[in-house]
C-alpha cells in the first residue's frame, strides 16, 4: 500500500510539469457581443458574470488551473466552451449563425442547463435566478428579432 501511495505522488509531482496554455487572444472590442449588441450594464454583467469565461476570450483562470489534472479538465471545458460559442468573436458570425448561437443561449437558458453546475463550485456569483434567466432569454429573443429584422 505504501508503494502504491508512493508511485501515486511521483505521478501527481510530474504531471505538474506539463501546465495548461492560460493565454486568451487579443481582444477587439469591435467584435465582442456585448459592445455590437449595446447591451445594457445590467444584462452585460449577468453575461459576463455566468458565460464569458468558458465562451469568451477573457477567461479568468482561477487557482485550481494550476494544478493538473483539474487544469486539464478545466482547460478542455473552456477550449468546447469557445468552440461552441465565442462571445468575443461574435460579430465575425454570418446573421444566420449569431440568430443560430442567440436561438442556443435561449435553449440552454431555458433548460438550465447553462451555466453549468460544475461551474458553480468556484463561481457562486455566476449562479442565476429564476428572475435573472427570464431576463436573459427576454434579451436574448429581443437579440434574435432585431438581427432577423436587419438581415431582410
Amino acid at each position: 500500500m505504501k508503494k502504491i501511495l508512493v508511485i501515486l505522488l511521483v505521478a501527481f509531482v510530474i504531471i505538474q510539469f506539463f501546465p495548461i496554455d492560460k493565454t486568451n487572444a487579443p481582444l477587439n472590442p469591435g467584435m465582442d457581443f456585448i459592445k455590437i449588441k449595446n447591451t445594457k450594464p445590467e444584462i452585460a454583467k449577468l453575461i459576463n458574470t455566468s458565460c464569458y469565461d468558458c465562451h469568451s476570450d477573457e477567461t479568468k483562470y482561477p487557482w485550481y488551473s494550476s494544478i493538473a489534472p483539474a487544469s486539464w479538465w478545466l482547460k478542455n471545458h473552456i477550449d468546447e466552451g469557445r468552440k461552441h460559442l465565442n462571445f468575443s468573436i461574435f460579430a465575425t458570425y454570418e446573421p444566420e449563425r449569431q440568430i443560430h448561437k442567440m436561438e442556443e443561449c435561449v435553449e440552454m437558458l431555458e433548460k438550465h442547463e447553462m451555466p453549468l453546475e460544475s461551474y458553480y463550485i468556484g463561481h457562486q456569483d455566476a449562479k442565476l435566478s429564476d428572475l435573472q434567466r427570464q431576463e436573459l432569454i427576454k434579451y436574448f429573443k429581443k437579440e434574435i428579432e432585431e438581427t432577423k429584422f436587419k438581415i431582410k
